[in-house]
């Protein structure tokens, strides 16, 4: 006897999804490090590389960690602990890289 309880997620993408997903986390992964080879984008290669490399964590946070399939407020649990990090993070590049600094005393 079965007795899990089953829930309806929606419909989950086939495996043609998945290698489609998979291809293009690939290409994606192939321009991050192509950006960062080429010495005529470094003064815009994290301009470029960050917004690449967060759509690709959405796009396995999503697909494969299935989220976008999960309950509402798992999805929202995660996006307002990603968005503090996030928040944690530009506080912290502000405070130690953009402020000057000024000695105690």
């Amino acid at each position: 006897m079965d007795t899990h309880v089953h829930e309806d997620h929606g419909s989950h993408p086939g495996p043609k999804a998945y290698v489609l997903i998979g291809l293009i986390l690939t290409i994606v992964t192939a321009v991050e490090i192509a950006v960062y080879y080429i010495e005529a984008l470094d003064d815009w290669s994290t301009a470029i590389i960050v917004p690449l490399s967060m759509a690709k964590f959405l796009l396995v946070v999503m697909f494969y960690m299935h989220l976008k399939f999960d309950n509402r407020l798992l999805t929202a649990v995660f996006a307002a602990c990603g968005l503090l990090a996030i928040a944690v993070i530009v506080s912290l590049v502000i405070l130690f890289k953009v402020l000057p600094y000024q000695p105690l005393g």
